[in-house]
């Protein structure tokens, strides 16, 4: 699933093409997304200038002259800059067709990704209205962390995960900076001490900044608005890895379940 670092690579790759663009048309060839793409969002873009590009958390946000597009990634999905005579595959959704011919194309293989319009400011939209601080800015903290963890029994992995308390960390992320923190990820979050919830945060910005210079991580569907896949799967500590040696001890990783996702650490690197 794309996460925080494969949003902002998208949104990185797609500025320098859309800023200043004109909408001339959104082309829908299947309105089934994970909610319906609104049947009037075609004529509301239509001749609309594109502002700037945001993300929030996991969505991209693109600035227009009267609201904004909230587009979620979901599970399988990628946006691309193609010119205008590629021929659209099976999966490509909706087009953005810009003025001077090129094309952001969606394309979703799952169909879990959404497409919304909002003519409020994005913070107030039910998607984001409630969302946790950015990992990477400097109100995540490990203060912050520590005094939100406060009582909670869910483990530290699964309460890093949940959008309230922080955004963007999935699965791959929280696997791998717990790791660098040296943090066991069932260990409770309420039992969590502030010198190591200073250590997750730090672990954590720094996990997401490797992964942003490497262009995130392509395990099967997800590549950047230029079509390429990112390469930070190559420098993967713990996640997937189960069976194999860790690379700072002798000890091999493990996987468990937690919350249906799998978790990989290292028991003797991670207490």
């Amino acid at each position: 699933m794309p996460e925080l670092p494969e949003v902002e690579t998208t949104r990185l790759g797609l500025l320098p093409r859309l800023k200043g663009q004109r909408i001339a048309a959104l082309v829908v060839r299947d309105f089934r997304l994970r909610w319906p793409i609104p049947v009037s969002l075609p004529d509301i873009l239509r001749g609309q200038r594109i502002i700037d590009l945001h993300r929030r958390a996991k969505y991209l946000l693109i600035e227009c002259d009267n609201g904004h597009l909230i587009i979620h990634l979901g599970m399988s999905g990628s946006l691309r800059v193609v010119a205008s005579d590629a021929v659209a595959q099976k999966h490509d959704h909706y087009d953005v067709i810009l003025t001077d011919g090129a094309i952001m194309r969606y394309t979703d293989p799952r169909r879990f990704g959404s497409l919304h319009w909002t003519q409020e400011h994005p913070s107030k939209h039910p998607l984001l209205a409630k969302l946790g601080p950015e990992p990477i800015s400097e109100a995540f903290t490990g203060s912050a962390l520590f005094h939100a963890g406060r009582g909670r029994t869910a483990s530290i992995k699964q309460f890093l995960m949940d959008q309230h308390n922080v955004v963007g960390v999935g699965n791959i992320y929280a696997n791998e900076a717990l790791f660098r923190a040296g943090v066991r990820p069932q260990t409770q979050a309420g039992r969590v001490s502030l010198a190591r919830c200073e250590f997750i945060v730090a672990s954590i910005k720094h996990t997401l900044n490797l992964a942003l210079k490497a262009g995130g991580s392509t395990l099967r569907d997800f590549v950047n608005s230029d079509g390429d896949p990112g390469s930070f799967q190559l420098s993967y500590r713990v996640y997937d890895r189960a069976g194999k040696p860790c690379f700072r001890c002798d000890g091999i990783i493990r996987s468990i379940r937690q919350g249906q996702r799998s978790t990989f650490y290292c028991p003797k690197c991670q207490r």
